[in-house]
């Protein structure tokens, strides 16, 4: 049996694991995030993105990150803070994890064999690339970190049917 996105967990970041068995059936954006970083601004059409679809199977994760530029250097009390303060995010948040080399978390792992990116390379490249995963757990599709959620709407739209 091959994996899908619902097999694996995630530490969240109040010390609860997302089980993300718990999600089969939704479609799901994950995307990992930083608070310091230039496309920061994007939590805001993240939270958006979530409130607009959450209601008819749809969740966002964040996943905050510290590998690239160290743009997330702070513990998770203090990312929580900031998301909800400065963006108002309530969508899950995983606890801070490498997305990629040898310490990533096997969720990132997974999705970067699963969807490489641009030229077949399956590194992250920066903070806020995204992958939509559809219903049934497979990646529909990889979002480099310039690509506004807004801008995928259309993919959510078309997974949620």
């Amino acid at each position: 049996m091959s994996l899908t996105f619902f097999d694996h967990v995630l530490p969240g970041i109040s010390g609860t694991d997302l089980d993300l068995a718990s999600l089969r059936g939704q479609v799901v954006l994950i995307v990992n995030v930083a608070s310091q970083c230039g496309y920061t601004p994007q939590y805001e059409g993240l939270e958006a993105l979530w409130q607009q679809y959450r209601d008819r199977g749809f969740t966002v994760i964040g996943c905050p990150c510290n590998q690239f530029g160290h743009q997330e250097p702070d513990a998770e009390a203090a990312i929580v803070s900031f998301c909800s303060t400065t963006y108002n995010v309530s969508f899950p948040l995983s606890a801070k994890l490498d997305v990629n080399g040898a310490s990533a978390h096997p969720l990132w792992a997974w999705l970067q064999r699963e969807r490489p990116g641009v030229f077949g390379t399956t590194a992250v490249k920066w903070n806020f690339t995204k992958f939509l995963i559809g219903r049934d757990g497979a990646v529909i599709d990889r979002f480099a970190p310039a690509t506004t959620p807004a801008s995928i709407a259309p993919r959510i739209e078309e997974a949620l049917g």
